[in-house]
């Protein structure tokens, strides 16, 4: 399988990375660093280059949201580094302590690669859209921002979802330019 191709995976596959992104939160806990990952002892469809991001919730509620957008690491290897940062360094949290890691819940979300989108406006950009399909990356001179397909759940108008993808990228939500660039992804979403 080619770097960054896409797969559905196995119920075995995807038991096996929640349990790594498990054990990788307990690891750091214990230690302080992520789980090491013996890249041997996984299947070659999980050491296939993959991103991934890793969201934890406490009680419905979100509690860390870490990952990578392009596939630079094995997939068993990047679930294990983001469970890590969602637990211990998202700036939004402080991090994860002992007693939450029973009843914190673990989702992860394997992205395919992501495909950059043509428009000739934002109409054109906002029919183009897929609610609850795709996931963007807006990007504009040094600002970028994205959202899973997971947030069009709280966000599902295409016109609220990409003003909140602005504001989130640190632009006005009423930002337009012909420069603006915008890429669209899937995402394969599975949790504990």
């Amino acid at each position: 399988m080619a770097p960054g191709s896409s797969h559905n995976l196995t119920a075995e596959e995807r038991h096996t990375l929640l349990t790594v992104a498990r054990h990788s939160i307990q690891h750091a806990l214990e230690h302080g660093s992520p789980l090491p990952v013996t890249l041997s002892r996984y299947p070659e469809s999980l050491r296939v280059k993959r991103a991934t991001f890793v969201t934890l919730k406490q009680r419905e509620q979100l509690r860390g949201c870490i990952g990578t957008l392009v596939a630079i690491r094995p997939l068993v290897e990047d679930v294990a580094q983001n469970a890590y940062a969602a637990a211990f360094s998202d700036p939004r949290f402080p991090p994860l302590s002992p007693a939450e890691l029973e009843s914190l819940r673990i989702e992860i979300s394997v992205l395919s690669p992501p495909e950059p989108m043509t428009f000739s406006s934002e109409a054109d950009l906002l029919k183009q859209l897929r609610p609850g399909v795709d996931g963007l990356i807006l990007e504009e001179d040094g600002y970028r921002g994205t959202f899973l397909p997971s947030v069009w759940e709280s966000l599902p108008r295409p016109e609220q979802f990409l003003q909140h993808l602005k504001l989130k990228a640190g632009l006005p939500s009423d930002y337009w330019s012909g420069t603006l660039r915008v890429q669209r992804y899937t995402t394969e979403s599975f949790s504990e």
